[in-house]
């Protein structure tokens, strides 16, 4: 059985930074892709950043390119999502997510549906 544990969430000035961490345990953590994604209250879970099994392939939604960066430590089975220059639209629970699938096609990959196992969630709040 696949388990993430997230950690690293909590509030933030905007402006700020903070760093989210998963960790993975349950089967082979270097060969399947992972993923951060999030949701606000009110609204749809949505695709935040994605890494493939390597890490040496990282994709990003277009709302945190160039403020966060996705890393993984294969040898730690550890996933670091870094934020930077947080905003109050950053504000949301952030899930760290796997696939089952070893390579995700572009078109699905930012798809919450393309991941089938989760963590339990961090909130990240980021004030005005």
């Amino acid at each position: 059985q696949v388990q993430l544990v997230e950690s690293g969430g909590g509030l933030v000035q905007a402006g700020g930074s903070l760093r989210l961490s998963c960790a993975a345990s349950g089967r082979t953590f270097t060969t399947y892709p992972m993923a951060w994604l999030r949701q606000a209250p009110g609204k749809e879970r949505e695709f935040v950043a994605g890494s493939s099994w390597s890490g040496g392939y990282t994709y990003y939604a277009d709302s945190v390119k160039g403020r966060f960066t996705i890393s993984r430590d294969n040898a730690k089975n550890t996933m670091i999502l870094q934020m930077n220059s947080l905003k109050p639209e950053d504000t949301a629970v952030y899930y760290c997510a796997t696939s089952q699938q070893r390579s995700l096609p572009q078109a699905v990959r930012t798809r919450d549906t393309a991941y089938s196992y989760w963590g339990q969630g961090t909130q990240v709040t980021v004030s005005t």
